[in-house]
C-alpha cells in the first residue's frame, strides 16, 4: 500500500510530530514549558497542522491550531521579554 500524499501532508505530518515531540520532551523532563524549544516547537508545529488544511478544511482543527500559534506565540514574546529583563538585572 503506496501512500499517496501532497506536500501539505506531509507539513501536516510534520507538524503534528513536532507538537507530540514537544510534549513528550515535556513530560520527560527534558525541556521546560517556559523554555524557547518548547515553544518554537508547537509554533511551528501547529504552524504545520494548519497549512494540512490547505487539503481538506476542518473548522475544529483550524480553530484548535490557530488558536495554538496565537498562545505559542505570546508565551515566546513573554519568554524573551522576561530574559531581555533578567539580562539588565
Amino acid at each position: 500500500m503506496a501512500l499517496n500524499l501532497a506536500w501539505y501532508d506531509w507539513v501536516g505530518i510534520a507538524g503534528t510530530l513536532m507538537v507530540l515531540g514537544a510534549f513528550a520532551l515535556l513530560q520527560a523532563g527534558r525541556v521546560s514549558g517556559t523554555g524557547i524549544v518548547y515553544q518554537l516547537l508547537n509554533l511551528f508545529g501547529a504552524g504545520g497542522v494548519l497549512l494540512s488544511l490547505l487539503g481538506t478544511f476542518n473548522v475544529s482543527v483550524f480553530l484548535l491550531e490557530a488558536t495554538w500559534v496565537l498562545i505559542s506565540g505570546y508565551g515566546i514574546a513573554r519568554s524573551v521579554k522576561a530574559r531581555r529583563g533578567s539580562a539588565r538585572d
